[in-house]
């Protein structure tokens, strides 16, 4: 029995789907699944215990010795990074004597934050969904946001600051590495590329048979309205989820090596 943990956002559940629901060859092997938000699933791999897991890459980053990434299963792209958003009008310059809510300490999001605003020192660490609100309550001035929510953010009369997918696109010229698929190094070289099978079949039969994973994505998208359930799956599954490609891997190895310049990970 393999452990397994992953979101219950949309590209996760879709990709997912055929795996879970026993749609493609397993090649015998069984999951007991979980799901969960992205930090905790993030913590989760940090303390141990889950044998295949979606973590952020800035996690993964932190995890090496003890993970592999799966080739399938990414979410990787262009034009799907985080949104630093705001209430009220500020420019880049005002940052520094902001207090910024981020969707938690291991994310991906955090990383690019830090490194397109080291001077930021005020953050609130919280829960993803909760973010837009802490900004309309003045809880926080500001929010890096994430997921479904960058396409309801102005319907709440809240603005974009700065684009940090842009801001990484810009930087590198590469596709935003947001999250991956890691497995226990523990479970061994025949079970990992068993996994990595497994993992490009159900993302291929998500991808060539999109309506049948919907019930699943309907169950855990927590009410979300049906057009953005579908831009969120055509915005974080693409090529480089079904195989991270040179593109894919160049983009990790710049993540990495940024991080390492600017003291975000050990040199």
């Amino acid at each position: 029995m393999v452990s397994l943990a992953i979101s219950p956002c949309p590209n996760d559940t879709f990709i997912f789907d055929a795996l879970i629901h026993n749609r493609i060859n397993l090649e015998g092997v069984r999951f007991d699944y979980r799901l969960h938000d992205v930090e905790t699933l993030n913590k989760l791999a940090i303390t141990g215990g889950i044998d295949m897991i979606k973590v952020s890459f800035f996690t993964y980053l932190l995890l090496q010795q003890n993970f592999v990434l799966l080739d399938s299963g990414s979410a990787m792209g262009f034009g799907n990074g985080p949104l630093l958003i705001s209430k009220n009008e500020y420019s880049l310059e005002d940052l520094p004597r902001l207090t910024v809510a981020i969707p938690g300490q291991y994310t991906t999001a955090h990383m690019l934050f830090r490194i397109a605003s080291p001077g930021v020192k005020k953050k609130e660490f919280m829960l993803f969904s909760d973010i837009e609100d802490a900004i309309l309550t003045g809880k926080v001035d500001a929010g890096v946001i994430i997921h479904e929510n960058r396409f309801t953010y102005e319907q709440k009369g809240l603005r974009n600051i700065l684009d940090l997918g842009k801001y990484w696109e810009q930087l590198t010229g590469s596709p935003i590495p947001l999250g991956g698929i890691l497995v226990r190094k523990g479970l061994g070289y025949n079970m990992i590329n068993k996994l990595n099978r497994i993992m490009f079949r159900s993302v291929e039969y998500a991808m060539q048979h999109p309506t049948e994973s919907m019930p699943f994505v309907r169950e855990h998208a927590q009410e979300m309205d049906e057009e953005v359930m579908q831009k969120h799956i055509r915005l974080y599954v693409n090529d480089n989820t079904l195989s991270l490609g040179t593109g894919g891997k160049v983009a990790l190895a710049k993540l990495q090596e940024i991080a390492k310049v600017r003291g975000l990970i050990s040199a």
